[in-house]
């Protein structure tokens, strides 16, 4: 009986020295989890600044586009009128 005894405690040393090892463990992978998810959360924040500054720059190159289509615009409509103008100018000469 005493030698069970000795033997079951062996046996419980070694166990709760296994899930001191586990325990152990799980904090250290639970620290690394924290990190990444640390290092992870700073790269996505770097990477959304980033495609800000993107779409910043499209949107200010988008605006330029329009500024110059709306200049080419006013040139074609100015220069049409100058065509009916001209036209107008050349039906009253002949009728002179």
């Amino acid at each position: 009986m005493r030698e069970e005894k000795q033997e079951i405690r062996g046996h419980l040393v070694l166990t709760n020295k296994r899930l001191d090892d586990v325990n152990t463990h799980l904090a250290d992978q639970s620290r690394r989890i924290d990190a990444i998810r640390e290092e992870m959360g700073q790269r996505t924040d770097a990477v959304r600044e980033e495609l800000v500054q993107m779409i910043q720059e499209t949107n200010k190159r988008i605006d330029e586009t329009n500024r110059r289509i709306d200049r080419l615009y006013e040139v074609i409509v100015r220069r049409d009128e100058h065509s009916m103008l001209e036209q107008r100018v050349a039906n009253l000469e002949r009728g002179f």
